[in-house]
């Protein structure tokens, strides 16, 4: 089944809105086996015209987003009646949901909300209830020209994500006739590249029959998706398993943090950290995850020198003869966050995020870490990321998680 997506809206293209449709929808769509074919982006106004046409005839299924609303440039639900050659109708429930869309909230409504009520002839409205824009399904039949089953959905996330769930996706499922799809499993490792896998399992992968594979490289991480029937799964983790195991962050999605966060609640063991170059990106990641409190115990933000010295107990005569990013100033950070805060387990970092400020012995990109822990010796490395600050910032607390994350696995 070729599913299309169309999203409109002029601020998608002038960069006002972060367009995140095409991603959310793809995600919902391959565990029910389907998969977003293309995605087309058009501002408000007649290009949808020509996107609707060419779609239409291509494709099995068009989703579309945005251009219900009620003002003149919501036009999306006019354009594809006139592509289909249907008239337009007000739907009486419709209406009667707009207007106490707005009494309820004892607001004047317009008239020109009512334009949200019009539907095709033969279309079917897909309720809205955060919003007042309803949706539209027109199911493949409805014109003989063009056999493509057709959503209108509107544009806001939180009105077009719970319409999916409850109107689209059951419907697509009938559409597609997808009674089991084929399992789908995402491996998340951290500390190697997409060549490490190339080099070391893509062939042995390539040669397990029903299987998809794939990679998604993103900053300290790589995401191997794995699409195929159970034995090939199997087969395929397996393998990787006996390759890459102590790269494996996990095997269900969850982020680094949230496995750092997860094995620290089962080991029932509390973690500092003590950040200079990161400026509290390593702490900020961990408390997103739900439950962090019972074991993320404190951060130390020790951007400045004396900051370091007043809040960690690092000498000040030990920044003034190593410089603040050092091996024993990071020891030291270590150490000192693991006294202060009681925790069981420190992990420090310091660096250069540039683009100044580095010299031809500690370029910018350059960072020691740190990892202290309770009755083990406290340990520190170099690494050397030279990339813009914010993806620096992002890098070096992806190494310091994974490394928390080794020490609480036994990982070297």
């Amino acid at each position: 089944m070729r599913i299309e997506i169309l999203n409109t809206g002029t601020e998608l293209l002038l960069g006002n809105t972060l367009n995140t449709h095409g991603a959310w929808l793809g995600r919902e769509l391959l565990p029910m086996g389907l998969r977003v074919a293309r995605q087309t982006t058009v501002p408000d106004g007649p290009a949808i015209r020509e996107s609707l046409s060419e779609i239409l005839a291509r494709a099995d299924v068009l989703i579309a987003t945005g251009g219900l609303g009620p003002t003149s440039d919501d036009i999306t639900r006019e354009l594809t009646a006139e592509a289909l050659g249907l008239e337009l109708d007000q739907d009486p429930a419709a209406r009667r949901s707009i207007e106490a869309f707005f009494a309820i909230r004892n607001r004047p409504m317009a008239e020109a909300n009512l334009k949200q009520a019009l539907c095709p002839v033969g279309g079917e409205i897909l309720p809205n209830p955060n919003g007042t824009a309803p949706g539209i399904y027109l199911p493949p039949a409805l014109n003989p020209w063009f056999p493509c089953a057709v959503f209108l959905l509107p544009g806001p996330p939180r009105e077009m994500m719970p319409m999916f769930h409850a109107e689209v996706a059951p419907r697509l499922r009938v559409l597609s006739g997808i009674g089991n799809p084929p399992d789908c499993v995402s491996l998340k490792f951290a500390g190697i590249g997409e060549s490490d896998f190339h080099d070391g399992i893509d062939a042995r992968l390539a040669a397990i029959p029903e299987l998809e594979f794939g990679y998604c490289a993103h900053i300290g991480e790589v995401d191997l998706r794995l699409i195929g029937t159970p034995d090939a799964i199997l087969a395929a983790r397996e393998i990787v398993s006996a390759r890459f195991g102590d790269y494996l962050v996990s095997s269900d999605g969850s982020s680094l943090e949230e496995t750092v966060v997860r094995l620290l609640t089962e080991s029932r063991l509390t973690l500092a950290t003590a950040e200079s170059c990161t400026g509290g990106m390593i702490s900020n990641r961990l408390t997103n995850v739900p439950g962090s409190s019972a074991v993320f115990t404190h951060g130390f933000v020790t951007y400045a020198n004396e900051a370091k010295t007043t809040m960690l107990d690092v000498p000040a005569r030990l920044i003034g003869e190593n410089g603040a990013v050092s091996e024993p100033v990071a020891l030291a950070m270590a150490d000192g966050a693991l006294a202060r805060s009681g925790a069981d387990l420190a992990v420090a970092v310091t660096g250069i995020a540039g683009p100044s400020g580095g010299t031809p012995e500690k370029p910018a990109g350059t960072a020691w870490l740190a990892l202290a822990r309770k009755g083990a010796s406290t340990r520190a490395w170099r690494v050397f990321q030279p990339r813009n600050r914010l993806d620096f910032k992002l890098g070096i607390s992806q190494t310091a998680l994974d490394a928390v994350r080794k020490s609480l696995c036994g990982i070297p």
